[in-house]
């Protein structure tokens, strides 16, 4: 089984699909591995050391002509994988939700489509799970951009000249990143709040040291949503939150917001008023900038200042940890691999039964068969 990784083409994307770490363990299993050249450059990973690993370097046309499995971060344009076999499999972040047309050409290619970003959130497939590997990175690299933005000191000094009052950081959304940036808040000594629609949440927030601020008397939700992602909540809900969030934002020095439905535009969960509510020189660091933002203002890719407060909007904030990420993204596809390993036949076999190829299989025999997209 030849398995090709390929440089990333899409804008501000550092990531690779593969490390020397995983290509010596895939060559193990008894694939050969082919990656195009400069493939890892954007994270810090030269040719030589694959080729040291054991992998051959190439063109694009050279390592994706006969390649069985062709790995990526960011789902390709099928422009670029001219030459691609049909039934060679593609395994990428493909944003089937907000890219169908992508989606409908890899069917039309012949293409075997897996998105990574729906893997199920099984124990079985929690080492392979990009979402949660990735945003734990971006959680932790939220605090640390808005650390830097905010230019004063986190925790609280007491110092022969006085005091200096610790930070007050505010998460709104606790999954995966909201709970990290919890946990690096709180090591960097501010005093954190957290909030999220999920009032299985309450006890996630406490253990970590931090005060949880829900909305009381309206029932929110009581476990979680799809994948483990929130659903749209009510409108007697929602405004009693906009009450609650309100009188707390306009205390707090930061505030990341974390918030995603899949499928559907970020929730807003600032409005300009309640930008216009906190103290000149604090900071918003909006997370879900890429699918709308959380935060009215916030622009994709900018740091913009309105009402005297930073509202960071960097896209893409696990490629701008781009060795880490790679590292975990890279171990998340060969798990998933090694899980289906056949040793005889050198080569994985996807049973079309299986839980996991049924989540993440998008397109098969010329047409698109995963029920998410269908209907």
């Amino acid at each position: 089984m030849k398995i090709a990784v390929l440089k990333e083409t899409a804008a501000i994307e550092t990531r690779v699909a593969a490390t020397p770490e995983t290509v010596k363990k895939l060559i193990g299993l008894g694939a050969s591995v082919a990656l195009e050249s400069g493939a890892g450059a954007g994270a810090r990973i030269s040719d030589a050391d694959y080729t040291a690993a054991g992998a051959s370097v190439g063109s694009r046309a050279d390592v994706i002509g006969d390649a069985d499995m062709v790995l990526g971060v960011q789902g390709p344009q099928v422009a670029d994988l001219k030459g691609i076999k049909r039934g060679a499999i593609l395994a990428a972040i493909l944003s089937p939700f907000n890219d169908r047309a992508k989606i409908d050409d890899y069917a039309k290619a012949g293409i075997v489509a897996y998105a990574m970003e729906f893997m199920p959130r099984t124990t079985r497939a929690q080492s392979m799970d990009v979402l949660s590997s990735q945003s734990n990175l971006a959680g932790y690299k939220a605090v640390i951009d808005g650390a830097e933005a905010y230019g004063r000191a986190f925790p609280m000094m007491m110092t022969a000249a006085g005091t200096i009052s610790a930070a007050r950081v505010f998460i709104m959304g606790v999954g995966v990143a909201g709970l990290q940036a919890i946990a690096t808040a709180r090591r960097l000594g501010a005093v954190v709040s957290a909030t999220d629609v999920r009032s299985a949440t309450k006890e996630q927030i406490e253990s970590l040291g931090a005060k949880a601020i829900f909305v009381e008397k309206v029932a929110g939700i009581e476990g979680e949503g799809a994948g483990g992602y929130a659903t749209e909540m009510s409108d007697e809900y929602k405004a009693a939150q906009a009450e609650l969030v309100s009188s707390h934002i306009a205390k707090q020095d930061i505030v990341i917001t974390t918030a995603l439905i899949p499928g559907r535009p970020a929730p807003r969960l600032i409005s300009d008023a309640q930008v216009a509510s906190m103290r000149p020189g604090s900071v918003i660091v909006d997370l879900a900038v890429d699918s709308g933002g959380n935060v009215e203002g916030a622009v994709a890719g900018q740091v913009v200042e309105r009402h005297g407060v930073k509202i960071i909007g960097h896209g893409n904030p696990a490629s701008r940890m781009a060795p880490d990420a790679s590292a975990l993204y890279s171990r998340n596809l060969y798990n998933m691999i090694a899980a289906f390993w056949d040793k005889e036949a050198k080569a994985a076999v996807w049973p079309a039964d299986d839980d996991i190829v049924k989540g993440i299989k998008l397109t098969e025999g010329g047409k698109v068969v995963n029920e998410r997209l269908l209907g």
